[in-house]
């Protein structure tokens, strides 16, 4: 919904629909994959406060709350509003692409007006939603499609202090356990659980490939790492 570090916006097709009525997902970031199946039954679970009060704006907010937000020009600081606290959090993740912090200062590439045209457009979507602040290994389990995608073990150093804290021989053994469909994202240097390559992605200064590990059989089970790459300027923001 919103611009946030480590976003899956540009693989998101490529993973396997959920089978079932409910999604979970349990570090929500900006959500792209319940967001491309909003109409089933979805739970998001960050425990970064302040990815959660967002969404909890944006929940509550109308097209017109939205479209009203302002345009600061390159290198303004958005201070120079007054804004509430959710409208100041989500400013914060539009002044820049692929952060994971909120930020005051407008930068060079962000695109404030098409954001909030695209923000405005899809509100309707997540109104039936839930959206609580907490752990992943607090959420009941149940029944669903879990889409889990954890800071990465290798390039997760980027999230907020103490969501990249992460024991993934805990969390590989949560995963597992779970009822239901279960997809996981990392990337093909990460080795907790034996993710299947998905796509490369080439950044301006790094190149990933996005990996995945399924409870179910998936398109890239066989998949050959270099059989699919992204064009040279793709972004890999949330």
């Amino acid at each position: 919904m919103f611009p946030y570090y480590g976003s899956k916006s540009r693989v998101v097709h490529l993973y396997p629909r959920p089978e079932y009525s409910k999604i979970i997902e349990p570090f929500a970031g900006s959500a792209r994959y319940a967001l491309r199946w909003f109409d089933r039954d979805v739970l998001l679970v960050d425990k970064y406060e302040v990815i959660v009060k967002v969404w909890k704006y944006l929940q509550q907010a109308n097209p017109a709350d939205i479209m009203g937000l302002p345009e600061p020009k390159y290198k303004e600081s958005i201070e120079r509003f007054n804004l509430a606290e959710g409208e100041r959090l989500l400013m914060g993740f539009l002044v820049a692409e692929g952060i994971a912090y909120p930020q005051k200062i407008v930068q060079q590439f962000s695109n404030i007006r098409n954001a909030k045209h695209w923000i405005a457009q899809n509100l309707f979507k997540i109104r039936h939603w839930q959206i609580m602040q907490g752990s992943y290994d607090a959420i009941p389990n149940e029944q669903a499609t879990w889409f889990i995608d954890p800071p990465y073990k290798v390039g997760g150093h980027k999230y907020p202090k103490g969501n990249d804290a992460i024991n993934y021989d805990h969390l590989a053994q949560w995963s597992q356990s779970r009822h239901g469909q279960v997809i996981v994202c990392e990337n093909t240097k990460a080795d907790w659980l034996p993710f299947h390559a998905m796509r490369s992605m080439h950044g301006a200064y790094s190149e990933t490939t996005e990996a995945i590990w399924s409870n179910r059989p998936t398109d890239f089970d066989f998949q050959q790492l270099g059989l699919l790459t992204w064009p040279q300027n793709a972004l890999t923001s949330r």
